[in-house]
């Protein structure tokens, strides 16, 4: 019986564990599309690195979760007084990389997300009609001692405002911009497939509707 009590104990821990990092994520603050920041005279301009920059994404359904990342194609950054004042970037969709399988359900889950099996192409991202998502910037500011940065992401030609914290570090010749994980609602941006939001009698059938991304962007000044 004591054993008993002791496991239960242990997976109760184990859950709230489980759930406060899932709570980790708080829902980016979404709003329409506002207009782009611009950068002043003064700015000095940094373009990202795409090899060492990267976005992280999670799913998640009752019977577990998925994790990945998706790389970036080009962007670039207008840096004032250790503040971003504008800036933008190109995510490659193809490059969709799922890091909890192995294999061909590795491989089967990639292509189901790109949209590159016949018949499923808009189950997700059909990357073959939107090979890229963008993210251009509207404002970065200082809110209860935290960077919050704000800008229009288009994902499948869906444009929302968002508004996620994040860490910016200024290294001379380098920054660095690493978000806390923050959750986006998909069908928001009609990624709509296996979502209990917009289909009926799904049951436990269902993927979450948010997605959980973490953005690490690494940027070198131009002409360094």
């Amino acid at each position: 019986m004591r054993k008993t009590i002791k496991h239960l104990a242990l997976a109760l821990i184990i859950a709230t564990g489980a759930v406060s990092c899932k709570e980790g994520a708080k829902e980016a603050e979404t709003s329409e599309a506002q207009e782009a920041a611009e950068a002043s005279d003064m700015a000095v301009n940094y373009s990202v690195d795409t090899d060492n920059s990267r976005i992280l994404w999670e799913g998640s359904k009752p019977t577990g979760k998925h994790n990945g990342y998706v790389m970036l194609s080009s962007g670039e950054f207008s840096m004032k007084d250790d503040m971003i004042e504008a800036g933008k970037f190109e995510i490659d969709m193809n490059t969709i990389t799922d890091e909890d399988l192995e294999g061909e359900q590795k491989t089967n889950l990639e292509n189901h997300l790109k949209g590159t099996v016949e018949g499923k192409e808009t189950d997700f991202f059909n990357v073959k009609e939107y090979p890229t998502a963008n993210f251009e910037l509207t404002g970065m500011n200082q809110k209860k001692g935290k960077t919050i940065v704000s800008g229009n992401l288009t994902i499948k030609d869906q444009t929302h405002n968002i508004q996620f914290p994040a860490t910016l570090t200024n290294m001379d010749d380098k920054i660095r911009l690493e978000s806390e994980p923050f959750a986006i609602d998909r069908t928001k941006w009609n990624v709509n497939y296996g979502s209990k939001s917009v289909f009926d009698d799904l049951g436990d059938k269902f993927i979450s509707d948010d997605m959980v991304i973490t953005i690490n962007l690494t940027a070198n000044k131009t002409g360094a």
